[in-house]
């Protein structure tokens, strides 16, 4: 259900100031249902968008963004639609200046950056599993439409959304597909990290099945399976699995 049809709505937007807007409906849990269209976007972030960008999210009616940026990477691109309720979940980054200072002392190699974002990705379980937490229990108010993102809507918001899709009982396979729709669709800041090395700014601007695999290697090791992680990380016993699902999922 990735393209667009007569029955079903665009997945990806295609707003020039933030490439990687899409919307996570339309997938099947396992129960036959369908994860409602038009409530839950994934994006980079909308401190880029241009006018006619700003004219289609107002469309959309979203009235809800919750960020995971760390606060320089926030300022450096404020929100453009001011009528849009900003929480903020900040996830300081942490791969590029590790980098930096691995480039620095001569001993950096693209696998080097990969396992970095490996790392990374195991982290956000390890450390920053109350910023998930929060995101679930805002979820589980009544904030839809909403758009969940941070700078480029691949890492952070990844799991976010991996996590999303999973409480709401979508298959394995079909998380994974949506994670690598960012392949597809996200355009890297070619000027960005000018100081770093070609292969290494391609390896760390795209994502891998074995980034959001480190996350979930991070979740066993800690709480077993993904769904001891969802009620005893995130908080989602019986009822508020329950109540999210009749939110978010169709009849």
């Amino acid at each position: 259900m990735s393209a667009a049809s007569p029955s079903y709505p665009s997945r990806h937007l295609g707003l020039q100031g933030a490439s990687n807007f899409r919307d996570l409906g339309g997938y099947p849990s396992r129960d036959g249902r369908h994860v409602r269209w038009r409530h839950l976007f994934r994006s980079n972030h909308l401190g880029r968008l241009t006018e006619a960008d700003a004219a289609v999210v107002r469309t959309l009616g979203i009235r809800t963004a919750f960020d995971f940026r760390g606060k320089e990477e926030r300022i450096a691109g404020l929100c453009a639609i001011a009528e849009i309720a900003v929480h903020t979940l900040p996830i300081e980054p942490s791969v590029v200046p590790v980098l930096r200072d691995r480039w620095s002392a001569g001993r950096l190699t693209v696998e080097d950056a990969l396992e970095l974002m490996r790392e990374s990705y195991r982290n956000y379980i390890r450390r920053h599993t109350p910023r998930f937490r929060a995101l679930f229990d805002h979820l589980l108010g009544d904030h839809a439409p909403l758009v969940i993102h941070c700078t480029a809507g691949k890492d952070r918001t990844g799991v976010a959304c991996a996590l999303v899709l999973s409480a709401l009982d979508v298959p394995d396979e079909i998380i994974l597909d949506d994670y690598l729709l960012t392949n597809q669709h996200f355009r890297r800041d070619t000027a960005a990290h000018p100081e770093l090395p070609q292969d290494v700014l391609e390896a760390i601007g795209t994502v891998q099945a074995s980034f959001l695999a480190a996350a979930l290697d991070a979740v066993r090791e800690s709480y077993g399976d993904i769904d001891s992680y969802l009620r005893e990380g995130l908080g989602l016993d019986g009822p508020a699995r329950t109540a999210l699902q009749q939110r978010y999922l169709t009849s």
